[in-house]
């Protein structure tokens, strides 16, 4: 089938879900008509989306752990411990390794593992082994919306199998959930592979079901600028919203410095807006989610937390929608669930008692928000242009090309080139542009804003910043400082 950005007919979706639902025998469990009637039945209270859409409305920011184990029972034992002991307002299902790579029959040795040394022995909860009506029993135990979050490029029966047994909200994208996770996934497929769940979610809307969908904001977590990931997070919100989605949650790592932050959340939810409404997608529902910071931790609890409150505080001064929390024990490891529910609470105090204060439009904020938004625009604009109009064969021609150019990710797809280093202030800029189609004076603005900092430090701005920039914060600094 030719790549195209275009609603999938029903000929062209039924027919490939005849083959997806044969893929593992729990498939034989979809049925959308029942599973329209289970979602129907919840309270409005667990639906993940409309929980989203009325914090937006009311100016507050919403907090959800990151969790997933392998057998139903724990899973839902650890997901109401974080809800009653952590106070989260929305809660995760993450997917297990195995899961994400479709292998199936190594999730249900992993699960028998499971049992067998009464802990978990997968990094997250394999739902297509477990099924439809499993899923139901993690969604009927709890009072909290669950998202289902994982990191799959082929997550097509997941997706199934996922809406059916009740969840309301789903993570990812062909871009954001391939290029920083593969190495040798065609583009195209995975495109064309979410374009099939975000159809299933336009089928689920069409039945009145109202389903979340979120593509993956922070992509490789290092030192990504905003502009690259705002590209991103726009292309699969146009992609979503031709297939039929209407509530979508856009996100962003947190990069560290405290006005490109809160600048980057602001300008994200509106250029979506923006982008959505351009090309005729008015009655899509936009909000923001930030995620805490995603690069190195300290093994040090106490410095950890000092981590974990410093994007707390970016998530409540930007009003994002809702923020991911990380955990004290992020440097060590998989987090017990006290960990976890610890940094859900020093999320929240930090929330609390920064709710009622504004910073989005001090001039430093709405100044990085002109220069976010203006290279943002530069890299989609080229996108369509690419694509002779047409933005999903635009995508896959952006990379070829080197206009999408996501730093450090592991594809062969990526070019690679581009090159992000902090300024002197902490903000990230692009050393080198490559082929990333920014304007001459968007360029000439980074190599500026990055020259001071190499004056300030007496070096060459080069590499070494940037290997200095990916360990300063588990060194206990955000600068990557020569003498530091």
């Amino acid at each position: 089938m030719e790549l195209k950005n275009k609603k999938l007919t029903n000929d062209e979706f039924y027919g490939i879900q005849k083959e997806i639902l044969t893929q593992w025998p729990t498939g034989a469990d979809v049925n959308f008509e029942k599973a329209v009637e289970f979602h129907q039945s919840l309270p409005e209270n667990k639906n993940f989306g409309k929980k989203l859409v009325k914090a937006k409305k009311e100016g507050k920011t919403l907090v959800q752990p990151r969790a997933g184990v392998a057998l139903v029972q724990e899973h839902i034992d650890l997901l109401t411990y974080l809800q009653d002991k952590g106070g989260a307002d929305l809660l995760p299902t993450t997917v297990d390794s195995y899961t994400r790579q479709n292998r199936y029959k190594e999730a249900e040795v992993g699960i028998q593992e499971s049992v067998r040394e009464s802990k978990s022995m997968l990094n997250g909860l394999p739902i297509v082994n477990h099924g439809v009506d499993a899923c139901r029993s993690i969604i009927n135990e709890l009072n909290t919306p669950v998202q289902v979050r994982h990191g799959t490029p082929d997550a097509r029966l997941l997706t199934e199998i996922s809406y059916a047994g009740g969840f309301t909200s789903y993570e990812g994208g062909g871009i954001s959930y391939n290029i920083p996770y593969a190495k040798n996934v065609s583009l195209e497929k995975t495109i064309r592979d979410w374009q099939y769940c975000d159809r299933l979610t336009g089928i689920y809307e069409e039945a009145g079901v109202s389903i979340n969908r979120e593509p993956y904001g922070p992509l490789t977590g290092t030192l990504v600028p905003p502009c690259i990931s705002h590209s991103v997070a726009i292309i699969e919100s146009l992609l979503a919203a031709e297939q039929g989605v209407k509530n979508i949650t856009v996100g962003y790592g947190q990069c560290g410095n405290l006005v490109q932050d809160v600048a980057a959340i602001r300008s994200l939810g509106s250029l979506t807006e923006e982008y959505l409404k351009r090309y005729g997608y008015n009655d899509v529902e936009v909000t923001t989610v930030l995620h805490q910071w995603m690069g190195g931790f300290p093994q040090d609890e106490a410095q950890a937390f000092s981590v974990i409150s410093w994007g707390s505080a970016i998530a409540a001064l930007s009003k994002a929608t809702k923020v991911i929390v990380k955990t004290p024990h992020e440097a060590i490891g998989v987090p017990t669930k006290e960990a976890n529910a610890q940094g859900l609470r020093c999320t929240k105090q930090m929330i609390n008692m920064l709710c009622d204060q504004q910073l989005s439009n001090t001039s430093h904020v709405v100044n990085e928000m002109m220069i976010i938004s203006a290279e943002t625009r530069c890299i989609v604009d080229k996108c369509f242009e690419l694509g002779e109009g047409d933005l999903a064969v635009g995508t896959v021609r952006a990379f070829q090309a080197g206009v999408l150019d996501i730093p450090f990710a592991p594809s062969k797809l990526n070019a690679g080139k581009m090159l992000p280093a902090r300024d002197n202030d902490g903000a990230i800029r692009i050393l080198n542009a490559a082929n990333v189609p920014l304007s001459k004076e968007l360029i000439d603005f980074n190599r500026e804003k990055i020259e001071e900092r190499a004056q300030a430090e007496k070096r060459d701005a080069s590499f070494q910043m940037v290997i200095d920039d990916v360990y300063s914060i588990s060194k206990g600094k955000l600068v990557g400082r020569p003498w530091k």
